[in-house]
Parts: C-alpha cells; structure tokens; sequence
C-alpha cells in the first residue's frame, strides 16, 4: 500500500477501523471565544480543539455578564474571575459559542 496514493474515502475507513475520526468544527484556534455551556460562561483564547473538548489559555469564568447584549458589543462585564492556568471546556456542554473581539478579561472584578 502506498499512503501517498489513498483516497480520503479509505483514509476515513482506516480511521473508523483503528477507532479514529475526523472531526470538523467552527471554531477556529488563535481566536478569542466567549462560551456558554450548560453551568455558566468561560472567555478565552483557544487554543486546541478535540472531539470532545476545547482548550482555552488567558481564560475566564464570568460569573455576571451584566446585560449580555451590551457585554458582547463593549467587552465589559459585571463580575469575572480569571483563570490562573488554561482550561478545558467540554463541547458537549455547550449552547453556544461567539468569537469574542475583545481583550479577555483578566482582572477580578
């Protein structure tokens, strides 16, 4: 066999056989997210996407958005409290996710 020569029809049968998929996804690594899960709300650079988590740096739990259309559009929120380390975000939690074009907030407020 020569994998130079494989159809992406048998690399994705190959993948099915050895217990591996690909997995296509929105997101897009370098970008900042603001992430709704379930239980709250996390900002973050992201950094790493896998099948079933999102990894985020210079994170944040935002416990108090204040008016969540106001937070989008300015970046300004009630309460936060930073992260110290990068955090993982499991995908099947989540409602929705907005690329986020602000700073990421990093002080405790």
């Amino acid at each position: 066999m020569n994998i130079d020569s494989l159809t992406l029809g048998e690399i994705k049968q190959i993948q099915t056989l050895i217990g591996t998929t690909v997995d296509t996804h929105p997101y897009q690594i370098g970008k900042n997210y603001l992430i709704r899960t379930v239980t709250m709300i996390q900002t973050g650079k992201l950094v790493a996407v896998t099948n079933q988590e999102l990894v985020l740096e210079d994170a944040a739990w935002i416990a108090d958005t204040g008016r969540f259309n106001e937070c989008l559009k300015t970046g300004i929120f009630s309460e936060i409290e930073p992260f110290p380390g990068k955090i993982i975000v499991g995908r099947g939690s989540i409602i929705d996710a907005t690329e986020f074009n602000h700073q990421l907030p990093r002080t405790v407020k």
